[in-house]
């Protein structure tokens, strides 16, 4: 069907004073061809007018909504600013209206890095040494707090408060037994690596412990310290408190498999 043939068809229905209703009907027969040429005319503009709400999201849907937003408004007249320089030496012209973006920067902020010096290689490695040499006054300062917090906890009245008291005071104390054992044990591996050296000078073949053994040694040295400080039962009834809740999980895991088999 031409352009002329839909204008004078489209020209038919209107004369023919056709009803708002029929006009979303006649999309269905109607060329998409036809509803441009309709929506040039003012008159169809003033009868879309008299539609309902509901009638004219019908009738959206139809046409399309650049076929529509035409028919309502008119055909866009933007004008297409093309930005050339009329001489290669003058500046672009560029337009003003650009929007700007909300999460554009003005200023350009340079990102920080975070940056851990345990896991950074600018700051060298670690030499656990020199690092208790530097920070040495460290054990210093705990002890003064562990004094000071026995003298707040007999000083103290309030239960709640007296709990805190009691957690920091623990704390503080199983680390300084942490830091003892760590030196011992870093004493014991410089005595041997001295025993070490001295068989080497004297022609003699080096021994080296196996891991079992030093793990043997360990114990026995655990034992001792807990015989002297008069914890060793203590110790002992903890260890097998342990070992009763391992061996009560197996057996409990134990009692679903078979269940869960039979």
């Amino acid at each position: 069907m031409s352009i002329v043939s839909c204008f004078s068809l489209g020209e038919a229905h209107l004369e023919a004073d056709v009803e708002p209703r029929s006009l979303c009907s006649v999309g269905n027969k109607l060329s998409r061809d036809v509803y441009v040429v309709w929506s040039l005319g003012a008159s169809i503009r003033k009868e879309l007018s008299d539609m309902s709400f509901e009638q004219l999201l019908q009738l959206k849907e139809e046409l399309g909504t650049k076929v529509y937003n035409e028919a309502i408004f008119g055909e866009s007249s933007m004008k297409n600013n093309n930005f050339k320089r009329a001489n290669k030496n003058r500046p672009r012209e560029m337009s003003s209206k650009v929007p700007v973006s909300l999460l554009s920067e003005v200023v350009p902020v340079k990102k920080v890095v975070p940056r851990d010096p345990r896991f950074d290689t600018l700051c060298g490695e670690f030499n656990e040494k020199a690092f208790k040499s530097s920070y040495s006054f460290l054990s210093k300062v705990k002890q003064q707090e562990l004094k000071q917090l026995k003298e707040d906890l007999k000083a103290e009245k309030n239960s709640i408060r007296k709990e805190k008291i009691r957690y920091l005071i623990q704390r503080l104390e199983n680390q300084e037994r942490e830091v003892e054992r760590l030196e011992h044990k870093e004493q014991k591996k410089q005595e041997e690596r001295a025993m070490q050296i001295q068989l080497l000078r004297e022609g003699k073949k080096p021994q080296f412990q196996k891991p079992v053994e030093k793990r043997l040694l360990e114990l026995v040295d655990q034992y001792k310290e807990l015989k002297k400080s008069g914890k060793l039962k203590k110790h002992i009834e903890k260890h097998r408190k342990k070992v009763m809740l391992k061996d009560k999980k197996k057996m409990r895991e134990h009692n679903q498999i078979v269940l869960g088999e039979s």
